[in-house]
């Protein structure tokens, strides 16, 4: 466990016959409730990837998180089965984009940097025409934008882009062309971060084929599980409170989270805040709200704590023993 996890009840202990470390399921029950990173090719929408990828792995859910425009590549996750409910939390994320951006005229990096380093901060970002999404104003974070590369010649420009979820690229190249003084065209995006994954996780879809194939045609499992990721490792970022296997069963079955089957938690989350309730062993059971601040835990005997918002266990991974916690 994590060491910013405050220890409430040292002596609890899970049981080592029921449940599973997140990382060591079987391939059944990843394709379950698990992830996997591709490197989107420049051509298919997300849409189609995901629907071939449902067809190629044999599963009735499969969805994804973050939408790239066709003409974009790179880092898309495709949730599996239970992973689906997180589709949210993924889309939250902040984003990283390297994009190639062609002037009409000649413009001096000097002036470009200026431009790019006025632009960081809060922004108005309207989804462009291409947008699959209803066109409205927005404001959106940019928290980096540089220049990587430049060809003054052919007036290409490589810029990089750290940004709030749901930020529009091609709205912010119209917006570099408003202030340089020339318009500016988005020629070519490739997304290499989306909250805690970056593009070095991600497979390619011929990849991801072959692991399928070694799988099906020859019964070896190793390649295709090296490309799923549970549910867990997209949760890591959130505060956790961890509970012992009778809240655990509780908890899965949709009831309430109460104080004395709370083990260890993390400190500062506030009342209304999204957190993970989490195993002993370290398994998702739910997504929930929080009733009370986390740093008052240690002075409470009793009470709710969090209301379950997505439940992630499957019911009976525990044995219903919460009324004795």
């Amino acid at each position: 466990m994590s060491s910013d996890l405050f220890v409430l009840d040292e002596g609890a202990v899970t049981d080592s016959r029921r449940g599973t470390d997140p990382y060591s399921r079987d391939l059944g029950e990843l394709l379950e409730s698990g992830i996997i990173l591709v490197n989107k090719p420049r051509g298919p929408t997300s849409h189609q990837l995901a629907a071939w990828t449902r067809g190629l792995l044999g599963i009735k859910k499969l969805g994804h998180g973050g939408t790239l425009d066709p003409f974009a590549t790179g880092l898309l996750s495709l949730l599996c089965g239970k992973a689906t409910r997180l589709t949210d939390i993924i889309l939250s994320g902040d984003k990283t984009y390297v994009g190639v951006f062609r002037f009409s005229e000649k413009v001096e990096v000097e002036d470009l940097n200026q431009v790019l380093s006025s632009l960081i901060g809060k922004a108005y970002n309207v989804p462009p025409r291409e947008s699959a999404v209803k066109v409205r104003v927005r404001s959106r974070q940019f928290n980096s934008i540089k220049c990587l590369d430049s060809d003054s010649d052919s007036r290409i420009f490589v810029i990089e882009i750290s940004c709030e979820a749901g930020s529009y690229i091609r709205t912010l190249a119209r917006d570099i062309g408003l202030l340089v003084g020339t318009p500016c065209e988005l020629i070519e995006l490739h997304r290499t971060k989306s909250g805690t994954f970056d593009s070095a996780m991600a497979c390619t879809m011929q990849q991801l084929t072959d692991a399928v194939h070694v799988w099906r045609e020859h019964g070896d499992e190793k390649a295709i599980r090296k490309l799923i990721s549970p549910i867990e490792r997209v949760l890591v970022s959130l505060p956790k409170i961890v509970v012992k296997d009778g809240a655990a069963a509780a908890v899965s079955h949709g009831a309430s989270l109460a104080r004395p089957g709370i083990a260890k938690f993390s400190q500062g989350a506030r009342e209304g805040s999204t957190v993970l309730i989490q195993s002993l062993k370290g398994e998702a059971i739910a997504i929930a709200e929080l009733k009370v601040d986390t740093d008052d835990l240690p002075g409470m005997t009793s009470g709710e704590v969090a209301i379950p918002k997505s439940v992630l266990m499957a019911p009976g991974t525990y044995p219903q023993t919460w009324s004795k916690d």
